[in-house]
C-alpha cells in the first residue's frame, strides 16, 4: 500500500472526527459516505485497531482514535501550512477555498465572484456555504466569513470591504393603497413585514436629508427570519419591508419595487471579510478578498 494513500485516509479519518458524521465528512471532502467509510476501515485494518465506535446516531472515538486524531491533525496541519506558505510565495492560488457567507448577499453578490474566481484559477476549487448563522472559524474548517451588518467584536480578523445600503421597499400598488407616506411617522399602522433574523425588527431611525431626524415603531402581522423570502412577500404584495441595497436593486431599477421615503435614509451596514488567526494568509484567500472588494467597488459605483 502506497504511503500517499495511507496520508490520503489521515484526511478521511480526521474529517469525520471532526464533523462527527461520515455523511458530513464525505460532503466537506466531496466524495460518497461509501467512500469514507471504506478508507476509514481499511485505515483502522492496516492498524490492527479500531478508531471510531458508529451507531446510528453518532460517531465517536475509541481512546486509540482520539490519540490517532491528534497526530492526524498536527500532521495535516502542517501539511496545509506548508501548501499555504508555498502558495502565499508563488502567489498563486491553489487547493481548496472554503468559505460561509450569509444568504442573501452569498446568492446576490458573493456566489458570482466565486464563479469569476474558479474560472480564472482553475487550480483552485471553491467551497462557498451560505447559511444566516455564524459558523466557527476558530474549528478551523473555513478559510474565510462573509459577514454583513455591524459586526460583534471577536478574537477574529476582519477586514471591511464594503458597505449596504437599508432601504424601506413596496410594491407601488401596495403604497397606494397606503395612502401618501412623506414622513416616517406615516407608517405607523402600514403593513409591515418584520426580519425576524434581527434583534430589534420593529424601532427603526431615519434620517433626513435636512439633518432631521425621526424614530418610528413599526407593527407587524408577519415576520419572517429569511431576507429572500422577505422580498418574495413585499413582491407579493403583503406590505413593505426593509431590505439591503444589494437585494432589491435591480427591482427598484425595473420599477418591480419602488423606495418609500427615498429621502430619508436608515443607519448603513458593513460588509466584512472575516478571517481565522492564522500565520500565513493563503493567495486563494487574498485574492478571493480582493476580487469581492473589486465587485463592491462596482456595484457601489466606484
Amino acid at each position: 500500500m502506497s504511503k500517499a494513500r495511507n496520508l490520503n485516509r489521515l484526511a478521511y479519518f480526521t474529517a469525520v472526527v471532526e464533523t462527527g458524521s461520515f455523511t458530513k465528512a464525505a460532503d466537506r471532502l466531496g466524495v460518497t459516505k461509501a467512500v469514507v467509510s471504506s478508507q476509514v476501515t481499511q485505515l483502522e485494518q492496516e492498524l490492527k485497531t479500531t478508531l471510531l465506535v458508529r451507531n446510528t446516531r453518532k460517531v465517536s472515538t475509541t481512546e486509540a482514535g482520539l490519540g490517532f486524531y491528534s497526530s492526524c491533525a498536527a500532521i495535516l496541519h502542517e501539511a496545509e501550512d506548508a501548501f499555504n506558505e508555498i502558495s502565499q510565495l508563488t502567489q498563486k492560488p491553489v487547493g481548496t477555498l472554503r468559505m460561509t457567507a450569509p444568504n442573501d448577499y452569498g446568492i446576490t453578490v458573493v456566489t458570482p465572484v466565486a464563479a469569476a474566481f474558479q474560472r480564472a484559477y482553475p487550480a483552485c476549487d471553491v467551497a462557498l456555504y451560505l447559511n444566516d448563522t455564524h459558523s466557527d472559524l476558530m474549528a478551523g474548517e473555513l478559510d474565510l466569513a462573509i459577514r454583513v451588518g455591524w459586526l460583534r467584536d471577536s478574537g477574529l480578523r476582519a477586514r471591511k470591504i464594503g458597505s449596504f445600503q437599508q432601504l424601506l421597499v413596496g410594491r407601488a400598488d401596495k403604497i397606494a393603497q397606503i395612502g401618501p407616506i412623506t414622513h416616517p411617522n406615516d407608517l405607523r399602522g402600514v403593513d409591515f413585514i418584520a426580519n425576524g433574523a434581527l434583534s430589534d425588527p420593529y424601532n427603526w431611525d431615519f434620517t433626513h436629508s435636512s439633518q432631521q431626524a425621526a424614530s418610528v415603531k413599526l407593527d407587524s402581522n408577519l415576520a419572517i427570519d429569511s431576507a429572500p423570502a422577505i422580498l418574495r412577500a413585499v413582491k407579493d404584495g403583503a406590505g413593505l419591508a426593509v431590505l439591503p441595497d444589494f437585494l432589491v436593486h435591480e427591482d427598484v431599477q425595473n420599477g418591480v419595487l419602488t423606495q418609500v421615503l427615498p429621502g430619508w435614509s436608515l443607519a448603513d451596514g458593513g460588509i466584512f471579510a472575516v478571517l481565522p488567526a492564522a500565520k500565513f494568509r493563503p493567495a486563494k484567500v487574498s485574492t478571493f478578498i480582493e476580487m469581492l472588494r473589486s465587485a463592491e467597488k462596482r456595484r457601489n459605483g466606484a
